[in-house]
């Protein structure tokens, strides 16, 4: 990890998984910007420099884990990272995300399928057990973000992949009401993002959300 912060011991610390674009960077901008210190997680190292430089503008700190998700000793030691240095966390937000192109069941790309696979659902369960103790010391939140596609044409690797996603955070849901840690699923709105764009070529973004003001808004509700 790229640490970008002397002595952060004393803020609020937040894991950020799929920081790098997106709502993902919008979040972790929001959240550093509110006093947040951000371990943002994402593969493309571009995106996470261009995150810090965005946090540090806004007078907070970050610190950068260039790390995939699915990469199992890579999640060991970032969570082992975490409990040495941070002893827990405030906040998890899971916004790493595979959206395969879209295509028809009958034509799907199995390589795209199996990243979804890899990425949406093997990658969430391996996270959950890792980052539990660490939100369960602190009293924290995990953050899960919905895009309830499944069953929609042309959506059949994403859209089952993000709705198995969203059934395992469910079922964490409901086993930590009364233990912890807190568990929240969102829907954001639809928003002006890359993906969408690569979903609904044509699309009128004028009527689309901005992520950052969309980032704002979850960040709010929690």
């Amino acid at each position: 990890m790229n640490d970008t912060q002397s002595d952060p011991a004393a803020a609020r610390v937040a894991l950020v998984t799929g920081a790098s674009r997106g709502l993902g960077f919008a979040l972790a901008s929001a959240l550093g910007a509110a006093g947040w210190h951000v371990i943002a997680v994402a593969r493309t190292v571009g995106g996470l420099e261009e995150l810090d430089d965005r946090i540090q503008a806004a007078g907070g700190q970050a610190t950068l884990a260039p790390m995939d998700i699915a990469d199992d000793k890579a999640m060991i030691h970032l969570a082992q990272s975490i409990a040495g240095r941070w002893g827990g966390l405030g906040l998890w937000v899971h916004a790493a995300i595979h959206a395969a192109p879209l295509a028809p069941a009958g034509s799907l790309d199995l390589k795209d399928l199996d990243k979804c696979l890899a990425t949406n659902i093997r990658a969430t369960a391996s996270l959950i057990p890792l980052v539990e103790p660490l939100l369960r010391v602190r009293g924290g939140t995990a953050l899960f973000l919905d895009d309830p596609r499944g069953g929609e044409r042309f959506f059949g690797a994403y859209g089952a992949t993000k709705a198995a996603q969203i059934a395992l955070a469910q079922s964490w849901q409901a086993e930590t009401a009364r233990i912890g840690p807190r568990v929240v699923i969102a829907t954001p709105r639809p928003m002006a993002t890359a993906t969408r764009a690569r979903f609904y070529p044509g699309e009128d973004r004028a009527a689309l959300a901005d992520i950052h003001d969309e980032a704002r808004r979850l960040i709010a509700t929690l």
